[in-house]
């Protein structure tokens, strides 16, 4: 997981010992190909839906041996509550996320709508996930990787740092740190710095899972094998095109189906998609591609959820 390196900073790694795409991949793909007209393009497409979701639907968290609520905020952001515990998921409520990255749906709740939060879950430091702004302004105590410590404490937020497949608890909830295949950068020299990964939150009724960015990789059998029975796998199915540079970060529709069987999870719930547009294809074809490869499958139509923005889904063991 860590690499040494002769007068270095240790670096992280992914499980498989790769690390990101190259500086000249990145500006191959941000640059010259934009230059020489090799990027895909096309419309925009449609953003994710939204509906209107009244702040006192999710005030109160269900108690312990209720079922746990997942509410979609937009992107990868998820307001999730179980045994009387509220946490948000890579929260961000900016209108952007640098220039010309603009949002095209608001979140579903402003910040000052949000019931009382208990922890906030920061599954790695993209821009896109790591959001200071939101994060301030809710000031709830962070979970988040090896490093981000102290990234958190000049903004005098408190974090609990986690190694992958360290724990810690919330209440009575407990918050697994688990492996995705990505990386983490937030300056120019501090690539790979601070832990990347995704989470499993388990309750008294339910078991779920948030990915955090990642491409498809073989640890999805080994998270679920590791966890048990995962009641509810939030998966991106957003940003993956161009495959050439985006499939070493993110899956495609058909990967996290695939990530899906592997967890051995029971109910599949889509995100990063729709909210922001941050690679090539339009904002409303991945859950398209998604609805296709599923029936390719013949995968049971009711295990699938693509939730609107303001959308919430209630979960159990025996849902």
């Amino acid at each position: 997981m860590v690499e040494q390196r002769a007068s270095k900073p240790a670096r992280f790694v992914n499980v498989d010992g790769s690390a990101p795409q190259p500086f000249s991949a990145v500006f191959k793909w941000a640059v010259v190909d934009r230059l020489l007209g090799r990027r895909r393009s096309g419309p925009i497409g449609s953003p994710a839906p939204r509906v209107a979701l009244d702040p006192a639907q999710v005030k109160q968290p269900p108690a312990a041996g209720q079922p746990a609520r997942l509410t979609w905020l937009g992107h990868a952001s998820w307001l999730v509550q179980l045994d009387g515990v509220s946490l948000l998921i890579d929260p961000i409520f900016s209108e952007s996320i640098g220039p010309g990255v603009k949002r095209f749906v608001p979140p579903a709740l402003a910040v000052e709508q949000l019931p009382r939060i208990d922890a906030q879950l920061v599954s790695h430091n993209h821009r896109d996930h790591l959001d200071l702004p939101s994060l301030r302004a809710v000031a709830s105590p962070i979970v988040a990787g090896i490093g981000l410590a102290a990234f958190f404490a000049k903004s005098k937020l408190p974090c609990t740092e986690v190694e992958w497949w360290g724990e810690t608890r919330v209440g009575p909830v407990t918050i697994r740190f688990v492996p995705s295949q990505h990386w983490s950068r937030r300056g120019l020299n501090d690539g790979n710095a601070t832990l990347w990964g995704g989470f499993v939150i388990e309750g008294s009724n339910s078991r779920l899972y948030h990915s955090g960015d990642t491409a498809y990789f073989d640890g999805f059998s080994e998270i679920g094998r590791r966890s048990g029975i995962i009641d509810a796998a939030m998966l991106p199915i957003g940003a993956y095109d161009p495959a050439w540079f985006m499939s070493k970060q993110h899956m495609n529709p058909e990967e996290a189906v695939r990530a899906f069987t592997d967890l051995g999870a029971r109910h599949f719930v889509a995100m990063h998609f729709g909210t922001f547009k941050l690679t090539d294809e339009p904002l409303d074809e991945p859950p398209e591609r998604l609805a296709s490869e599923w029936q390719r499958r013949e995968l049971a139509p009711a295990a699938c959820h693509v939730l609107p923005i303001g959308g919430s889904l209630d979960v159990s063991r025996t849902s």
